[in-house]
């Protein structure tokens, strides 16, 4: 169930409480990704993020990524469904940077203002997604929710503004919209016409049972 972001507020927690929670949290977690804290005050730790892009994503080449000149080649797939992925961030991180930080990690030409960041928590045996402002802070809602991902997890998926921001996509971008689109009506096509020839078929094998000479 998505609903609208609640406007929590921050709660500030003196130096003596996050080394509390930090303490706690560390004590329950299973797979090793233990939050520090730092003699600043400032703690860092790891968050996972699950992947739910409905529209493709666009990749720059590794070739343009070295010290060479850049080869401006990028390709667009469709990432596969439930995909996650583990950042290591700190409590100053904003939601606006974790999202820079993974498209960046994974070399995602597509501008950032194309996403946003989500929380998905159980309540009262329901699952709420909220939507994120890009001025949270994602370390300190892990640390003040714990270590399991049932009880709060992370979700990326595009803005939803009721319209797609087709201003935001690049021209190769748009390019390559047109040419997945073209392939799934060519496809969506080949399966009517191969429903409707094996109609036809059945239909010409009854008539011609019918009109059989007895």
């Amino acid at each position: 169930k998505d609903v609208q972001k609640e406007r929590e507020p921050h709660v500030y927690l003196t130096k003596e409480e996050v080394k509390e929670k930090i303490q706690s949290y560390n004590s329950s977690v299973t797979d090793k990704l233990k939050m520090t804290l730092n003699a600043n005050g400032i703690y860092t730790g790891f968050i996972k993020v699950q992947m739910e892009l409905c529209r493709p994503i666009t990749v720059q080449s590794s070739q343009s990524q070295g010290r060479c000149a850049p080869s401006n080649k990028e390709t667009a797939f469709y990432l596969p469904d439930g995909c996650v992925n583990t950042l290591h961030i700190s409590s100053t991180n904003t939601v606006r940077e974790v999202i820079e930080a993974l498209l960046k990690k994974f070399f995602v030409a597509d501008n950032p203002a194309k996403f946003a960041l989500y929380k998905r928590c159980h309540k009262e045996d329901q699952v709420y997604t909220c939507k994120l402002s890009d001025r949270e802070h994602p370390l300190y809602l892990r640390l003040v929710a714990g270590p399991k991902t049932e009880m709060l997890s992370f979700v990326l998926r595009e803005h939803e503004t009721g319209e797609v921001m087709w201003e935001a996509f690049s021209i190769p971008e748009l390019q390559n919209f047109l040419r997945i689109l073209d392939k799934e009506e060519n496809d969506q096509l080949q399966i009517l016409k191969n429903r409707y020839a094996a109609y036809r078929g059945k239909l010409e094998e009854a008539l011609r049972g019918v009109l059989k000479p007895g």
